[in-house]
């Protein structure tokens, strides 16, 4: 039978216990994590939220209550009562904070038990684990992991550590509604259909985006949300269908004040973890990350920048090169230094890692006493010898190149990098280097619909400097492909090689905005159906306005020292976009579905 708690309290948690509590009488409470069985005693790990707390069980004490401990199994919910003890100086356990003391249990309560667990929980690193799937079907289980539960308490921390620093700013925290219309850009909206409007539609938001802008207009002057977002998208390790941001819109700004709180935010939030971040963070242009890393996000814990030998291979015979550089592409290149000894097989699976981001092909020259590359019957010994000093390589190294599309160069390359610098264990973990990259482009060309989609959202502006391209890009279609020259006031937050903000100064005149939509090829019906409560509050006294949107799990992403976002959030999807604990999506009931005035089809 099992005991009820009774009016009994807890004192301490399983984490907390030193050897200045020793000769305390304390009440514990948690579940039994390690059972150990010796002649007439018993040792039992006992663990909370906090950490692990060893009890002694033994018949020297109560002989009663060590009968009842032999029963115990893993997981089982206990109180126990007893005194701090020193343990002995061979007993001490130096790997926990409390290892130093153990508990003699004079009283024990099971308050509940509990199953054989589908996998165990105490195992240590992330190559012990089981599966991920069966993880995230018993998420209850795989949370009382340590790891876990001091990942969700961080995000916590973090949170609070943001609204504090929001509030001393004198910004003010404004709710925004989750049902909202469907404003199609970007990634897919979720849809929720109205039982009250048959045949109508809410959508999930995407990013609170015109409603903080709207608050601008209504004179809230510094707004800030923390914000559950919703996208539609595939997934992937840094990102889910839901998930949370730091929104944060004011009025009268330019991007310098923007930056400054970016900068403190980002400072504030890694002081939790004792890392001082630097004040200013450096600056780079899109076009120069772009150059010199192949990414927007480059992580600058590493050198190894991207090299270009487009002009070194201009006069070269072979054809693929001639053809790729007459259309405009790139021939480029990263150096691996001291590895020039790379074998063909590790070669091999570089190449088919870099096609997985479009290249065609992966080209290597190794720098050793005999040169070697897989170009040298094709463009000869004096060619291979220009590649190896355009790229700065040396006596040992080996170059990697790619050629193509300047988008698939960039792309393959600036992923390589980050392969290879992992491979290579070139990324020092103890480094946090963040980064401002600014001057993103307004547009981006669309190969499919032969249009420009917003790079970074519709109520983006351009950069002062290019405004009149982009007037005249838009109101002459001879030069439409000016658009993609027009660079815009948005900038992204980046640490480590993860984009944890990004933003943007906003379009405050109706002009401006309604030119906007016309370049992405919105009619003024079209504009008008889906965005004509916004362009109508633009004429009232819009002031300038700009702002950023912080990724919550992204930030403790970095805080928690985990690559998966589902490490740093209680109850995630898999990257199916599946809850396995709850077995959802799911289906609902004809009757749910009639009320909606919704059928199904095959």
């Amino acid at each position: 039978m099992l005991d009820v708690l009774g009016n009994l309290e807890r004192t301490h948690t399983c984490g907390e216990l030193r050897e200045t509590h020793v000769g305390k009488q304390v009440v514990l409470m948690g579940w039994v994590a390690r059972k150990r069985e010796h002649p007439a005693k018993t040792f039992v790990d006992l663990r909370d939220r906090d950490g692990i707390t060893q009890i002694y069980f033994g018949e020297d004490i109560s002989s009663e209550v060590y009968a009842k401990a032999k029963n115990l199994k893993g997981e089982y919910v206990i109180a126990v009562k007893g005194e701090v003890v020193a343990r002995d100086e061979a007993a001490k356990n130096h790997k926990i904070p409390t290892g130093e003391i153990e508990i003699k249990a004079k009283e024990l309560l099971i308050l509940n038990d509990a199953k054989t667990t589908p996998f165990e929980l105490e195992k240590v690193g992330s190559q012990n684990l089981a599966s991920e799937d069966l993880r995230l079907k018993y998420r209850y289980l795989d949370l009382r992991r340590p790891q876990l539960s001091h990942n969700i308490r961080m995000r916590a921390k973090a949170v609070k550590e943001i609204r504090n620093y929001m509030d001393n700013l004198d910004f003010t925290e404004i709710e925004t509604p989750i049902l909202l219309k469907s404003t199609p850009e970007g990634a897919r909206d979720f849809i929720v259909p109205s039982r009250i409007h048959s045949g109508k539609f809410f959508a999930l938001p995407q990013s609170p985006q015109i409603l903080k802008q709207i608050c601008m207009i209504s004179g809230l002057d510094k707004y800030y949300q923390i914000a559950r977002c919703f996208r539609d998208e595939d997934l992937r390790a840094d990102r889910q269908p839901e998930f949370t941001q730091l929104d944060v819109e004011m009025s009268f700004a330019n991007q310098e004040m923007v930056y400054r709180v970016i900068e403190g935010m980002f400072t504030s939030v890694l002081r939790l973890i004792n890392v001082e971040l630097p004040n200013p963070f450096p600056r780079m242009t899109y076009a120069e990350a772009m150059r010199r890393y192949g990414s927007d996000k480059p992580d600058l814990r590493f050198e190894m920048e991207v090299q270009d030998l487009s002009e070194t291979l201009k006069d070269t015979d072979f054809a693929p090169f001639q053809t790729i550089l007459e259309n405009k592409g790139e021939i480029k290149a990263i150096v691996v230094k001291g590895k020039a000894d790379y074998s063909r097989k590790t070669l091999d699976e570089l190449q088919d890692f870099a096609k997985r981001y479009g290249a065609n092909a992966l080209a290597w020259v190794k720098v050793a006493e005999e040169t070697t590359s897989s170009l040298l019957k094709v463009l000869g010994e004096t060619a291979i010898s220009n590649i190896v000093t355009t790229a700065n390589a040396e006596k040992g190294d080996l170059v990697l190149i790619v050629a193509g599309k300047k988008s698939v160069v960039a792309a393959a390359l600036g992923a390589l990098r980050i392969e290879v610098a992992k491979r290579e264990n070139l990324i020092d973990r103890t480094a946090y280097k963040p980064l401002l990259v600014t001057e993103f482009p307004m547009f981006e060309y669309n190969d499919e619909t032969g249009n420009y989609d917003a790079a970074h959202h519709p109520f983006t502006s351009p950069m002062d400097e290019d405004m009149e391209m982009f007037k005249t890009a838009i109101e002459d279609d001879t030069q439409r492909h000016l658009l993609g020259k027009v660079r815009a006031k948005a900038y992204d937050a980046v640490i480590n090689g993860y984009e944890c903000a990004g933003g943007s100064i906003r379009i405050h005149q109706k002009a401006i905005q309604a030119l906007n939509f016309k370049a992405l090829g919105l009619t003024d019906e079209v504009a008008r159906a889906r965005f004509g409560f916004f362009l109508d509050a633009l004429e009232f006294g819009t002031p300038p306005h700009g702002g950023f949107a912080a990724g919550i799990e992204r930030t403790c992403m970095i805080l928690c020292g985990t690559e998966n976002i589902r490490d740093v959030m209680a109850f995630p999807k898999t990257a199916s976009a599946q809850d396995l604990m709850m077995d959802s999506p799911g289906e609902v009931d004809l009757s749910q579905l009639k009320e909606l005035g919704i059928k199904t089809v095959d």
